[in-house]
């Protein structure tokens, strides 16, 4: 037998069709109860624990118990980060579901990739930070310039805060639909939260869709990624 990590067996739980939506529903990074990953994946509640047991006991998902209902979620955003390179290769060589739908395009502009922004105004936001020298990439590493730092300050978001969390401050992550880097860690849900918070955008129920208003969007890229 071959020593070292098993991806054979991360392929194979990933790979089941009906994992894979369950999974892709855990990437809006809500916690969800069984039954609404059953109808996610389209299979029987019966089925979807069988699932649900394969991809826990691998530390894919973590379980919570509210009341009388069991909810899950993804176990911590290295899955989800796997998940979204994932799909970002799936998407580079063609491999697409033949199905769209009227969200697609608002996905693709803009979307939770578990915690922090995805879609192209993540991507955007990623790449004015890097310009601006407020980020700086180094090798597979990105670092949080003082510069940076000022700038985060500025806009509300408590820098010395967040690097005392065990996550990582900043951390890239493959946007599946422009195939190219946004911002992760603990500073891209920092962005995120703030965002919000300012009425600048909001999650749409029930979707990974994250919906700027006109003014939050352009307050975005004038701030950012300009």
């Amino acid at each position: 037998m071959k020593e070292g990590p098993d991806i054979s067996l991360i392929g194979s739980l990933i790979g089941d069709p009906a994992r894979a939506n369950m999974l892709t529903a855990l990437m809006s990074g809500k916690a969800l109860t069984a039954s609404e990953l059953a109808s996610d994946a389209g299979i029987t509640a019966q089925t979807a624990s069988t699932h649900l047991k394969k991809l826990e006991s691998a530390d894919l998902l973590r379980q919570r118990k509210q009341g009388r209902h069991r909810y899950f979620a993804l176990a911590d955003e290295e899955v989800g980060s796997v998940l979204e390179a994932m799909m970002g290769l799936a998407a580079k060589r063609g491999l697409l579901r033949t199905r769209t739908g009227p969200k697609d395009p608002a996905l693709r502009k803009a979307r939770v990739c578990y915690n922090h922004l995805a879609g192209d105004l993540g991507v955007r936001l990623y790449d004015g930070l890097v310009a601006s020298k407020a980020l700086i990439e180094q090798n597979e590493d990105i670092k949080l310039t003082d510069t940076g730092a000022a700038r985060m300050a500025e806009f509300g978001i408590d820098v010395p805060s967040l690097s005392k969390l065990r996550r990582p401050l900043c951390k890239s992550c493959l946007d599946w639909s422009t195939r190219r880097t946004h911002l992760a860690g603990s500073l891209g849900t920092a962005f995120l939260d703030r965002f919000y918070d300012l009425g600048w955008a909001k999650r749409e129920e029930g979707s990974r869709v994250i919906r700027f208003a006109s003014k939050g969007e352009k307050n975005l890229l004038e701030q950012f990624a300009n």
